[in-house]
């Protein structure tokens, strides 16, 4: 089992900043990407931002220039930097983690996910 401990979302006004983190731990024997997803209300979730093992990353482009996502390999936490937010940024975060557990299993795991919310 893979846990994953999502945190930072909240509530902040237009043109502000929200840094939002999720820890990964518990049978993990290698993680090959993680990344963030968001659900806004009456929509499908989709996809926010990527980075895999080897420090590429890939971003939706309605936030390329405004989001960075970054990953601390010792600590398995991946973050995402949220600059410049739009009350369109206002949805449901969710962690993905994805990777081989000690059992050379592939596992696929989600976060409960965290309420971001931006006010005009």
């Amino acid at each position: 089992q893979v846990q994953l401990v999502e945190s930072g979302g909240g509530l902040v006004q237009a043109g502000g900043s929200l840094r939002l983190s999720c820890a990964a731990s518990g049978s993990i024997y290698s993680i090959n990407a993680m990344g963030w997803y968001r659900q806004a209300p009456g929509k499908q979730r989709e996809l926010v931002a990527t980075i895999i093992s080897g420090g590429s990353t890939n971003y939706a482009d309605s936030v390329k220039g405004r989001f960075t996502i970054s990953r601390d390999n010792a600590k398995n936490t991946v973050y995402l930097q949220m600059n410049s937010l739009k009350p369109e940024d206002t949805a449901v975060y969710y962690c993905n983690v994805k990777g081989f557990d000690v059992m050379s299993q592939w596992y696929n795991y989600w976060g409960r996910g965290t309420q971001v919310t931006v006010s005009s």
